[in-house]
């Protein structure tokens, strides 16, 4: 986790949101102004800090890079606004790196993880304090992972143009159009984070959301391990030799992406790896043999360090040879309880308002309906465990059933 003093999550709105001195909004006289000196850095920055809050977003490409490349960044409080181009050669972005770490200020984001991504990436911080509006729509009844331009038009009535989106953000000058869709992105957020700060303080689940910003700024998200890069591709291992090969080549596929800032898929294919894996060449020829190969590819430089990843996972003595990672098996009968548990979850998601995905995904619910309390899953903790595990538990244990009542479904003791 992040080692810092953690702060209210969500502060309180009454306090004023610009110092006591006089200060115009840094662009009210030209919206579309863009930030591309480092005095503008400094001055904007400096009024944005002085509000509880501010609401950020990030416009990036990364098509062709490993990287995300950052190409703007969007801010706004009730009072002021910006648009910086973090691509100018005349800005230094160490000013928005102090805002992203300044304890005293909510970082308001929609869909946080790719915008924090950036953050730590280029300014190996994580923004603190996060408030992460995709999550308190679930959390205040929205749906699931309810898009930005469909929270904004619940929320506040706008009907946002969405066609920029898609458009090359590396390009300049920016176009007004894109401009005006990029500050709305973070204008339309004020209301939203003011409506959903009341609503969770209405119903008293602030918590709830503190859990879960706990848990999206945790350094270990933003971190991963190359060794670890085998775990995100999806293929079935019959031999510990065939997952020692994934491993390592899954490894050097990772480093040599990050190295060479580009796709993972550009060093080489996921079909590419279950086949060496499968196959296990030791030399060029071999390799060449490979139909996934392109043709004369094996004699690269790129290939020569392949290989030597995949003869050190061939060479790798038998009792230090990873094991097959297996789920463990379900009892009889449980996959009737997992049935019965989605219906408690359904139930309960309804009776709170809350998105049934936060409250447990369908493996959790497997683990529970096999190993009861000693299963180690996010609904079994904190204010989930409170709100749906406790019941799940019961559910399991036959403490409590489900039958229908006035053409309900409702649980009892």
């Amino acid at each position: 986790m992040v080692d810092v003093i953690t702060p209210t999550l969500i502060p309180s709105l009454t306090r004023g949101c610009l110092a006591e001195k006089e200060q115009a909004p840094f662009n009210r006289v030209n919206p579309m102004h863009v930030i591309s000196k480092q005095s503008e850095l400094e001055s904007v920055i400096e009024q944005l800090s002085q509000s509880e809050f501010v609401t950020v977003d990030t416009e990036f490409i990364r098509e062709t890079t490993f990287w995300p490349e950052l190409c703007l960044i969007q801010m706004a409080t009730p009072d002021t606004h910006a648009l910086i181009d973090p691509l100018s050669p005349d800005i230094d972005l160490a000013p928005f790196f102090a805002l992203m770490a300044n304890e005293a200020v909510t970082k308001v984001f929609h869909a946080a993880r790719q915008d924090i991504e950036i953050v730590f990436n280029l300014g190996r911080l994580i923004p603190h304090p996060v408030f992460d509006t995709q999550v308190a729509a679930m959390v205040c009844g929205f749906g699931e992972s309810i898009s930005y331009d469909q929270l904004v038009q619940r929320i506040t009535g706008h009907q946002l143009d969405k066609s920029s989106r898609f458009t090359d953000w590396r390009q300049r000058p920016l176009s007004e159009k894109q401009l005006t869709y990029a500050l709305a992105d973070v204008t339309h957020l004020i209301e939203v984070y003011k409506h959903l700060e009341a609503e969770l303080r209405r119903e008293d689940r602030v918590d709830w959301v503190k859990e879960e910003m706990d848990v999206l700024t945790a350094r270990e998200t933003y971190d991963p391990h190359p060794e670890d890069a085998w775990k995100r591709l999806k293929m079935r291992f019959r031999k510990p030799q065939e997952l020692a090969v994934v491993q390592r080549v899954a490894t050097w596929r990772e480093l040599e992406a990050r190295e060479r800032n580009v796709p993972r898929q550009r060093i080489i294919k996921d079909d590419v790896i279950y086949e060496i894996a499968q196959q296990q060449p030791r030399d060029s020829n071999a390799l060449g043999r490979l139909r996934t190969i392109p043709k004369g590819w094996e004699r690269s430089s790129t290939a020569t360090s392949l290989l030597e990843a995949v003869n050190a996972a061939l060479n790798t003595p038998k009792e230090d040879l990873p094991r097959i990672p297996r789920s463990p098996a379900s009892p009889e009968g449980s996959s009737a309880a997992v049935e019965l548990l989605k219906v408690l979850l359904r139930l309960t998601a309804e009776q709170h308002g809350v998105a049934p995905k936060l409250l447990a995904s369908s493996e959790e619910l497997d683990r529970i309906a096999a190993d009861g309390e000693k299963a180690d899953v996010p609904a079994l903790h904190g204010w989930r465990r409170q709100v749906f595990g406790e019941r799940a538990l019961k559910l399991v244990r036959g403490d409590i059933a489900l039958k229908f009542e006035n053409r309900k479904i409702v649980a009892v003791e």
